[in-house]
């Protein structure tokens, strides 16, 4: 139930959305004699598009994402495993085109796989299902571990996990599969917007990881003042990280994690 009521309000609170529903609003109320909201509607949805697509808005609200994880320390020494979150493939398109298609969080597999190499005896599962409300869309684990062997890590060192649809789910379930031993050490692998929101949700598992933040999409605090050139690239970047902030109230209000924004 919480995953399908996740998914409805999800797509109702995407800012895009809800912009452009106001001015589809406004323009079927200009058929009726509600002409002056109408105006009033299609005015805002005009002047919130370019706000959000726009303005750095999507920078201010992403960066404290971003910022929250620093990058890992290799110097505390060799993993016992790796953790992937999936978020990283297209599984419907793959499937389609019979080619595994990375899309933006790209790093999440290349990251991945260069850590395989250079921790050879570290466990990794992947951990990904179909986050599909309505259509299957395929189990983007399967297309994981194909892409993580095409990369050279051996097959047997990889578990695929594909029954999680949501992040509550990839920390209960990777628990599972993984298996973690008192004193081992396990690596997450996940977007550095996404971190927080798949720390609580590890830490309200059971499962102590150390966070490994990968496909950063600002470069720091200096993006705050910097404008889009473009009206969907900054539209979405508000929509990724309004995404994450409901995400995290969500599952706090929800009783799924036990912290609103974990710190290191």
């Amino acid at each position: 139930m919480f995953f399908v009521l996740s998914k409805v309000l999800a797509f109702f609170t995407v800012p895009s959305n809800v912009t452009i529903a106001i001015g589809l609003i406004g323009l079927v109320l200009l058929c009726t004699r509600y002409t002056r909201i109408a105006s009033w509607l299609i005015v805002t949805s005009v002047v919130l598009i370019a706000v959000l697509g726009l303005s750095p808005l999507g920078n201010v609200l992403i960066l404290p994402l971003e910022q929250r994880f620093p990058p890992w320390d290799a110097s505390r020494g060799a993993p016992d495993g790796i953790i992937i979150l999936g978020g990283a493939i297209s599984p419907e398109v793959s499937a389609a085109r019979g080619t595994v298609e990375l899309d933006e969080a790209a790093e999440r597999i290349t990251a991945a796989a260069e850590l395989a190499r250079a921790y050879p005896n570290a466990r990794i599962v992947f951990s990904g299902g179909s986050s599909a409300l309505m259509f299957d869309e395929g189990i983007e684990a399967e297309f994981g571990v194909r892409e993580l062997r095409a990369l050279g890590v051996a097959p047997s060192r990889i578990v695929a996990e594909g029954r999680s649809r949501n992040t509550i789910e990839n920390a209960k379930l990777s628990r599972q599969f993984a298996d973690p031993k008192p004193g081992e050490r396990w690596l997450l692998v996940t977007s550095a917007h996404h971190m927080p929101r798949a720390i609580a949700a590890f830490r309200a598992a059971g499962f102590p990881v150390e966070p490994y933040p990968v496909d950063w999409r600002t470069r720091g605090a200096q993006d705050a003042l910097r404008p889009f050139l473009s009206l969907a690239q900054g539209l979405g970047r508000t929509d990724t990280a309004v995404h994450e902030w409901i995400g995290l109230i969500a599952y706090r209000l929800g009783g799924k994690t036990t912290e609103l924004f974990p710190a290191p």
